[in-house]
């Protein structure tokens, strides 16, 4: 897979690394000269331009691309990129990073973006993970299905506790995806049993949250 990353930041090179140590073809696009450090990440191809701009662009093979990554410190340029990736060059996947949380409202299917990563909403929705139980918490957005990743730790006083996967009926659109139990990584089948302190993690609409939370609490959500 080729992927092409704007941004040679700390963030941008992190990416790159992962994807490169998985066998895929990266290409880091800054436009900083001191950024672009070919030494730091030796498989990745660097090109110092500006992503914000169509020749650019054209040059790099954004075309040639499955996956482009805006990861720049700049919402704006992040917003930009990912506009021109997805509507001058159809990238079939476009993820763009967002810096400050009053600007994720823009980042959606309008600009292109198909994936919005925002760190400070991350990071509080894992401290909330640890310390909820039984309140469901919501981990991650996928813009473009319209579905959240949501996580509930199975309270002690849970109605469903013993009671099988597949004999659950779960809220219309919604997903379990897998148990963490025992430091373990279950994919759930019909037969494996509810357990108090169970982490759940549920593919849901937006709409089946409430009544997620309703069915497997024992008070209502908050």
């Amino acid at each position: 897979m080729r992927v092409a990353i704007g941004g040679a930041g700390k963030v941008g090179r992190s990416i790159a690394a992962e994807l490169i140590g998985n066998g895929h073809e990266v290409l880091i696009i800054d436009r900083d000269p001191v950024a672009i450090r070919p030494d730091a990440i030796p498989g990745a191809e660097w090109m110092q331009a500006d992503a914000c701009e169509v020749a650019v662009l054209e040059k790099a093979g954004l075309n040639t691309c499955q996956v482009v990554i805006a990861a720049t410190g700049d919402d704006k340029v992040n917003l930009v990129l990912s506009l021109l990736a997805k509507t001058e060059y159809g990238v079939p996947r476009v993820v763009a990073r967002v810096n400050h949380p009053k600007n994720e409202w823009m980042f959606n299917e309008a600009w292109g973006v198909d994936v919005a990563v925002s760190t400070p909403r991350m990071l509080s929705a894992l401290v909330e993970e640890a310390v909820s139980i039984g309140d469901l918490v919501r981990l991650f957005t996928f813009r473009q299905g319209g579905a959240n990743l949501v996580e509930l730790t199975l309270p002690v006083g849970s109605p469903h506790i013993g009671d099988r996967v597949g004999d659950m009926v779960w809220p219309v659109d919604t997903t379990l995806v897998a148990i963490l139990r025992d430091g373990r990584v279950i994919a759930p089948s019909p037969d494996d049993p509810l357990e108090a302190g169970d982490e759940l993690l549920f593919v849901s609409s937006t709409e089946a949250e409430e009544l997620l939370q309703e069915l497997l609490s024992p008070h209502p959500p908050r």
